[in-house]
């Protein structure tokens, strides 16, 4: 025990010996010092679509009375809903559908249909992504600070 201190404290004092011949030593950093000089964050982008209606859109969708509803509970139903109804169709189709419903798309490697509110302080997002595995549609209510009751 007593030579593991003694070998400890040894090792110590050459590190602390070392330190500064290794600081005047090191290289300087690839990384210079400019603070304050980073750009802004993006402002959060405004949702410009319209809300859904409550209840049955003129497509054809039912978004029920989304407002009130829990968002766990809205969310497994309205997946429910839209998997019956857009399962096994071809993404144009898919696309066609979901756009007569207030739905805004892009195509890519995949299709991603959203609409994308704010109300009250919160995020409402329905979702529909079409990919070669199938249809996977969703929905997300994000609330920052109190929510209006």
């Amino acid at each position: 025990m007593r030579t593991l201190l003694v070998t400890a404290a040894a090792m110590a004092m050459l590190l602390y010996g070392a330190a500064p011949a290794l600081a005047q030593h090191s290289a300087p950093s690839p990384f210079p010092v400019q603070r304050g000089t980073a750009p802004p964050p993006p402002q959060p982008r405004a949702p410009t679509q319209a809300a859904p209606p409550q209840g049955v859109a003129a497509g054809g969708i039912d978004f029920g009375q989304w407002r009130s509803a829990e968002a766990t509970a809205y969310d497994a139903a309205f997946r429910t809903q839209i998997a019956a109804r857009l399962g096994g169709k071809d993404a144009p189709a898919v696309q066609a559908d979901l756009q007569a419903n207030g739905f805004a798309c892009e195509q890519g490697t995949r299709l991603d249909c959203r609409i994308e509110i704010t109300e009250g302080g919160c995020l409402l997002d329905w979702y529909v992504v079409v990919d070669e595995a199938g249809v996977h549609p969703g929905y997300e209510k994000t609330c920052t600070g109190a929510q209006p009751s």
